[in-house]
């Protein structure tokens, strides 16, 4: 086998990037923030989507962030459902560049319910809280 051909089949030694959410996790700033970050991590659906990404992400002095006020001012022209618009927004809410109404709750399915109870958590500065039935 020629080097030539040993190189095209050879892996490279870079460390592949880290993934959008990593990233933007890392560059959070204060706790209100690193809370929405990590709520749009873990709901994936939405930094998934190219027009989400363009309204939110911006790359300031070589370091991705988020651009909440952004996305806040194009909520509406973004193409979401009711679910996934209640679900921004109550993020953008916990940043604090928009006030939703936590009734907006009731459009969420659970996996962003459970995530929006999981950040109010984190806000309040609790890992856990024991919810059921009482009698």
């Amino acid at each position: 086998m020629t080097s030539a051909a040993a190189s095209v089949g050879a892996t490279s030694d870079e460390p592949d990037p880290p993934p959008l959410g990593e990233l933007l996790v890392r560059s959070a700033v204060g706790l209100r923030e690193g809370v929405a970050v990590q709520a749009l991590v873990e709901e994936e659906e939405l930094l998934s989507r190219e027009n989400i990404r363009t309204a939110l992400v911006t790359k300031h002095d070589g370091v991705m962030t988020c651009r909440w006020e952004g996305i806040a001012g194009r909520l509406y022209t973004l193409g979401l459902d009711d679910g996934e618009r209640m679900f921004l927004g109550l993020v953008l809410s916990i940043v604090g560049v928009r006030q939703s109404s936590l009734a907006d709750v009731r459009y969420l399915d659970e996996h962003r319910l459970k995530i929006v109870l999981q950040a109010l958590m984190r806000l309040a500065g609790t890992d856990w809280i024991a919810i059921g039935i009482r009698l």
